[in-house]
């Protein structure tokens, strides 16, 4: 019998909330689960990425089984974890095949901490190579046009505007939106007190046009509740009966938006987000202000933003220069 999984409605995953992660049928499933628990009370990790490690540690359960191989980590080698990487590629990215060793890899490095394995078989696995890919951003005038579509002074309208605002103004992450209580907005100073991955706190700079637009939903904000008056009273953002926004009903206000606003049903907070960073670099903010307001633990991560400014460059380069147009003009004479 597999592992049995359950939820509550804040998502824990820990047996403290009441929530029965896995049936103690195999030794790995104990394994996966006290990692887990481990996770979240000792590491503090947000739900979201607790589920990413929960997943990735159940594709190894899933590839062990179905090879009839013992369900125990003490007993899986190096082997066996090359044989369940290169079928994890199969159906998946080389990205999310990086993730999938990264969790393998912390879930040994805790048990050799436990004791349970003198050495992690994942040790001796190098990361996959795989071709580089840059981030997707919008011009500005795509994101303008995105945003002075939501013109209507109706509670959603205003609501919408903000979020779209304060996702581009401040390149927060969706989850970190989401996320946002009235107690970390300050309006009049135009900043943001956001918690992001691995529960770090950060303060983040909005401009003028969020700080507008934020206002103007606060205004609208305590009509969105339910018939008896009932409302979240601590979530910045709410949903029409009073709710706090979920990360996925942000991303479908987004693609609602962003196909009224540019033809863009398939806009993701990510583009706002790596359009912010792009912008940003464009005009000449430094590196380490941009990685400090993203809130990147490395620098290397913000650096790939870089390559998209060189690749412009580039393009602007050979489109004005007079060499350029002059190679231009004689390889169409010729």
């Amino acid at each position: 019998m597999g592992p049995e999984f359950g939820t509550t409605p804040g998502n824990s995953l820990s047996p403290s909330f009441g929530v029965k992660i896995f049936r103690m049928s195999s030794p790995l499933d104990r394994q996966i689960r006290a990692f887990l628990v481990h996770l979240e009370h000792e590491r503090r990790l947000s739900s979201h990425t607790l589920q990413a490690y929960r997943h990735d540690l159940l594709r190894l359960r899933t590839y062990l089984e179905a090879n009839h191989l013992e369900l125990d980590a003490r007993e899986v080698t190096t082997f066996v974890l090359r044989g369940f990487l290169a079928d994890e590629l199969k159906r998946v990215s080389h990205r999310t095949l990086e993730r999938r060793l990264a969790s393998v890899r912390a879930f040994y490095k805790e048990l050799r901490r436990r004791g349970e394995v003198r050495k992690s078989p994942a040790s001796a696995l190098r990361n996959p190579k795989a071709r580089r890919e840059l981030p997707d951003f919008l011009p500005v005038s795509e994101i303008t046009a995105i945003i002075e579509a939501v013109d209507g002074e109706d509670p959603l309208s205003r609501r919408d505007r903000a979020i779209l605002e304060l996702l581009y103004g401040a390149g927060i992450r969706v989850g970190e939106l989401a996320a946002l209580s009235l107690r970390d907005i300050d309006v009049r100073e135009r900043k943001l007190r956001v918690l992001g991955k691995g529960r770090k706190e950060r303060i983040v700079p909005f401009g003028e046009k969020a700080q507008q637009a934020t206002e103007a939903y606060l205004s609208a904000r305590p009509s969105l509740a339910r018939k008896d008056g009932h409302q979240d009273e601590e979530a910045l953002f709410l949903g029409r009966y009073g709710t706090r926004l979920t990360p996925r009903q942000v991303q479908n206000i987004l693609r609602k938006r962003g196909a009224l606003g540019a033809m863009r049903a398939d806009l993701h907070p990510h583009a706002l987000r790596h359009s912010y960073a792009t912008h940003l670099l464009d005009a000449g903010a430094d590196l380490r202000s941009i990685q400090a307001m993203l809130g990147h633990s490395s620098l290397s991560t913000t650096q790939k933003y870089t390559h998209i400014t060189v690749d412009r460059l580039r393009e602007a380069y050979s489109r004005a220069h007079p060499l350029e147009k002059r190679k231009r003009k004689y390889a169409s004479e010729s």
